[in-house]
Parts: C-alpha cells; structure tokens; sequence
C-alpha cells in the first residue's frame, strides 16, 4: 500500500553521533519530524522509521503487533551503532515505550533517552475488555491530532485497530516489567493535559527506571502530540541541550552541519 503524504520515514547523514526517533501508536513520522529535522540541521545522524503497519491505512496495521514494531526500531539501532559513535533515543507516546525497550535491552549501546509522553498502560475498562472485544470490534474511534495549537493536525489513522491495540496492552506489560533495566541519562517530558496518555504513566516511568541523572519538565501549553503544538520547540532545545551535554563530539558535528551538511539534506534525507 502506499504511504500516505507526510508520513514517510526520514533519515539524514550527519556526524558520528546519531539520533534514532519513534513515532507513536498509528501515527507516522510526520508527527516527528520537525523535531528530526531540528537536528539533522545541528549536525546529527538521524533515523525516523516508520513502523509496520502505520502510515497507509488501518488495515494493515490489524495485521501487525507489538513484535514487528520493536523490531523495526531495533533494527534501525543496529544500523546506527555501525555508523556512529554514540546513539541516543528519542520516542513520543508508544514510541516512548519502545524506546524504554530499547534502553532497557541495549544498555551502554544507548548513550541516552527522550521521551515526550511515554504510555505504559492502556487504561480503563477498555484494558480488560480488549482480549475479548477485539475479536467482536474490528476499530474504535482514533486516537491522533491531541494537539492544542490550533491548525496543527497529526497525520494518522482514524480509527484504531483493536487487534493492534491488544498487541501494545500487553507489550507496555512488558515494558514496564523491564523499566528497572533503564540506567541510562533520561529526560522526560510530559503535558499536565493530555488526552490521550495520563500524567500517571509518566510518574510510573520515572518511578521504576535505575537511571540517576533524570531531568523532568512540564509541557505546560501542549496536549498529547507535544512535537507539534505550543511547546515543540522547548522540546527540540532541551533534547539538543541534553545531547550536548553528553556527547562531547557533538560541537565537531553541530558546526559541520551548519556549514556543509544543511545544503546537502535535501540529497541524504529519504522517503523510503
């Protein structure tokens, strides 16, 4: 099937420090990739999959599971632990859970992690009745555009595939059965009003992880789709601080990227 327009993958040559970005639950990488951009424009290596299932039509995402979306950003991990010399994480939503994954399974291979609302639980009566319903239910209402800045839309799905959303309920178990694992340096940040994923995931995370350098912040004017709405460029400075503080090559690749590497980006970021 093709992909809908916005929601192709992104990738950019940059320096030897590289940045792969998750997208959330049927979303796309449209969602990210201002902020993927933001650093491909410093200098960056980055890597913005899009994940199996997503980004054509729901259909196709019922086929799919937790398994073949954690192996897709998995794999991009791999590809960019061969190019560069430091890989740090970075996830939205679901995406934030598969990042955790990632930080939980990899260990030092992962230099740090940004999560922007991180789910960890499918909340509700409609966690206990989705093992039963899905096979009733084929979809619900979907879940994309929580988004406060008006004009601003996230290119997704409408509806959300039951199948699919049963796959996730048991793969944020999973996760959060594993966030003790998480060593790494964590920035975390999270909008008070979100309708989509509550606060209370948020605090779950932070509660679990084993990391000691942990940095919270309040995403005060955004709903759920915080990449696109009031705050997003707070979140792209902060992801760069946060970065640079623990990249010591990072200053080589940001000058480079400014000089050299932003007129070439047409010619290195893909669409597939």
């Amino acid at each position: 099937m093709p992909v809908l327009p916005g929601a192709e993958p992104y990738r950019h040559e940059g320096g030897e420090i590289g940045v792969l970005l998750c997208h959330g639950f049927t979303g796309s990488p449209q969602s990210l990739r201002p902020w993927a951009e933001y650093l491909a424009e410093r200098g960056l290596t980055v890597a913005l999959p899009l994940l199996p299932g997503h980004g054509t039509r729901w259909e196709d995402m019922q086929l799919t599971g937790w398994q073949d979306w954690y192996a897709e950003v998995d794999r991009e991990l791999r590809a960019l632990r061969e190019r560069c010399t430091q890989v740090f994480v970075f996830g939205l939503s679901m995406g934030g859970a598969l990042t955790l994954r990632l930080a939980a399974k990899h260990g030092d291979e992962v230099s740090g992690i940004v999560v922007v609302n991180p789910a960890n639980k499918v909340h509700g009566l409609s966690a206990y009745a989705l093992p039963v319903i899905r096979h009733f239910v084929r979809t619900v209402k979907g879940i994309t555009s929580d988004i406060a800045k008006q004009g601003n839309i996230e290119i997704g799905y409408d509806k959300v595939p039951l199948h699919a959303a049963h796959s996730m309920r048991n793969f944020y178990r999973i996760v959060d059965a594993e966030l003790p694992q998480v060593t790494q340096p964590l920035l975390l940040l999270h909008s008070p009003q979100d309708h989509v994923v509550p606060p209370a995931d948020s605090a779950r995370v932070l509660s679990r992880v084993s990391s000691t350098d942990v940095t919270e912040i309040l995403l005060e004017q955004s709903y759920h789709v915080a990449t696109l709405d009031h705050d997003a460029d707070r979140i792209f400075e902060e992801s760069y601080a946060f970065l640079a503080r623990l990249a010591p090559g990072l200053g080589k690749d940001s000058e480079a990227g400014r000089t050299g590497q932003v007129g070439q980006q047409e010619g290195t970021a893909t669409g597939g």
